[in-house]
């Protein structure tokens, strides 16, 4: 069997010869293989339609049963440019152009040949299970003033049970969309009058929020950090000294002129804390120093990128910075580890990939010997831990290694969240030092640290994961009680006080609809306890409970109520 890549290659030529069937117009320009599918960009003389969509899977089946043979073959660069032009195909003229001299390769099953540089299947029948999905715009080598060209997606697995999981599995992420249940659930919003990329947190959302900036918070102390709070903005003169003006400026905001000096939003928070270690001369006995913020940055994304809470301009970064001896960076590294691996179970992931990133091959600051220590470190604390790792070499950033998580959720998607980075750059450009037990100065390692990434992307993630409905300590209506009649009101209001007295997160629906009618609005809103209450319930100082996920739980007295609840919380279920 193929692999999956040169497969799915080789379906983006069969679904390019379909085209040329249907539309012998059609001027192509790329058509790669992608995770989990194909494109090819084309341009036609009219925009496709769902319909023409079938119609070319209806012709890419024709093409997969004949099971066309893939032959490759070479042409100079002069004859590949004359082929090509004759046949009216301007973006593979202007690829052969910009091509070093030699002998392009060609690609031909059936009528349709194509410039390639392959591999490709032996046969168009060694292609699996396939689907059209939609056409989206892209201009021509991303250049908005290029042509604009129609994009078809597509997808092929090996077999026709793979693409219909794939098919379930797209189908759920949509019920599941952040956006869509966002609105719904009444969490967050975004204006055009704030801007694009600027988060409006809700009532309801914000509450979820407060639980986990709380959790997190009592977490960090817990772990032996110290909780720092640092400006929106900076000096020019602190970015020009963390090189974030020479290396990062293109998504940094304009800066303001104030009192005739420059300042700027805050992209990153790492400046601040390095200023806060700076503050004091310190002594190798106060070291590993921790400092950790919620704190807020602002990027400037391009509108295109901007994805509800996933990809904004501004966001809550869940930041620390670890300021360390040599022979504590293995503990440390340790340390965090162990920190997310619990934070994340807390919050309902037991699934993740890990990747160990190491120094580039050219461009990189700091000793061979820093880079070598750091690096086993990082791979010294995954085996310690027994976490399987995948190793991206040469993929760290310029000043340093590093170890990224990638959380899976409910429908196995992953998520990038947490990044353990060394960084051998800014401890040197802000001449950081202690005192070592010699006497001598000494500069310390620093690596920077997040665990949950960004509180809005965290957010995204744990709404589509649990598709809204938070497990009750993270609900943001954990209890809805709901009075039979106005005469009950008064005791659901009692109730609902003291739940509240207790910790918990709870609202009364007053409202005169029917019981059925409140009961199913509860669902929707996807609170995890109802509480109904009527003469009965009165008398005996109890609720009829039900449950979001088991349904009627029967009558329970309040205070046993009270403590299943609380029980539930301490538990994070």
């Amino acid at each position: 069997m193929p692999d999956l890549e040169t497969m799915r290659h080789s379906a983006s030529h069969v679904m390019a010869e379909a085209l040329q069937h249907l539309f012998p117009e059609t001027k192509f320009a790329i058509g790669p293989a992608i995770e989990n599918g194909f494109y090819y960009d084309v341009e036609l003389s009219r925009s496709l339609t769902p319909e023409d969509l079938e119609k070319i899977e209806e012709e890419m089946r024709k093409i997969v049963a004949e099971n066309q043979p893939f032959s490759r073959s070479e042409m100079s660069k002069q004859q590949a440019h004359e082929f090509f032009a004759q046949r009216n195909q301007p973006f593979k003229v202007e690829i052969i152009d910009e091509l070093e001299d030699g002998s392009p390769s060609i690609y031909q099953q059936g009528d349709f040949i194509d410039l390639c540089r392959g591999p490709h299947v032996e046969s168009s029948g060694e292609i699996g299970a396939f689907k059209l999905l939609n056409v989206a715009g892209a201009y021509w080598r991303g250049d908005e003033k290029r042509p604009m060209l129609q994009r078809i997606y597509g997808i092929t697995f090996p077999t026709q049970k793979e693409l219909d999981q794939y098919l379930w599995q797209m189908e759920e992420a949509k019920k599941r969309d952040h956006r869509k249940l966002g609105q719904e659930l009444d969490l967050f919003s975004i204006s055009e009058n704030v801007g694009p990329g600027l988060i409006l947190w809700h009532p309801k959302g914000a509450r979820v929020r407060v639980v986990i900036e709380e959790f997190w918070r009592k977490s960090h102390y817990d772990a032996g950090y110290e909780v720092v709070f640092t400006p929106h903005v900076g000096r020019a003169q602190l970015w020009e000294t963390s090189g974030h003006l020479g290396f990062y400026s293109e998504n940094m905001y304009a800066p303001m002129e104030l009192e005739g000096e420059s300042y700027y939003a805050k992209p990153m928070n790492c400046p601040f804390h390095i200023e806060i270690y700076r503050s004091k001369i310190r002594s190798y006995r106060e070291l590993p120093l921790r400092l950790a913020e919620l704190g807020t940055v602002y990027r400037f994304e391009r509108s295109g990128v901007l994805h509800g809470l996933l990809r904004v301009r501004g966001f809550t970064q869940d930041d620390a910075h670890m300021f360390c001896r040599p022979d504590q960076i293995e503990d440390e590294v340790l340390g965090a580890l162990d920190f997310t691996l619990s934070l994340f179970r807390s919050f309902g992931f037991q699934n993740y990939d890990v990747y160990l990133s190491t120094r580039p091959r050219e461009k990189y600051v700091g000793d061979l010997e820093d880079w070598d220590k750091a690096t086993e470190a990082l791979r010294q604390a995954l085996i310690k831990r027994g976490l399987e790792y995948h190793l991206d070499e040469g993929g760290g950033a310029f000043y340093g290694p590093k170890i990224d998580i990638k959380v899976k959720d409910a429908l196995g998607r992953s998520w990038q969240c947490t990044t353990i980075q060394f960084d051998f750059n800014m401890p040197a450009r802000f001449g950081l030092t202690y005192i070592g037990e010699d006497g001598k100065e000494h500069r310390p390692f620093m690596v920077h640290r997040a665990l949950l990434g960004s509180l809005e992307r965290f957010f995204a993630i744990l709404v589509e994961h649990y598709a809204g409905a938070f497990p009750l300590w993270l609900a943001p209506v954990q209890v809805t009680i709901i009075p039979i009649a106005d005469r009950h009101l008064e005791y659901a209001e009692q109730a609902a006080r003291r739940l509240k007295a207790a910790g918990l997160r709870v609202d009364v629906d007053g409202r005169r609809e029917k019981i059925n009618s409140k009961i199913r609005d509860a669902q929707m809103q996807k609170v995890p306890y109802m509480l109904v209450v009527g003469d009965r319930e009165i008398e005996a100082d109890s609720a009829a409970v039900r449950s979001r996920t088991e349904g009627d739980l029967g009558p329970k007295p309040m205070a046993e109520i009270e403590d299943m609840l609380l029980q539930q919380v301490k538990n994070k279920e």
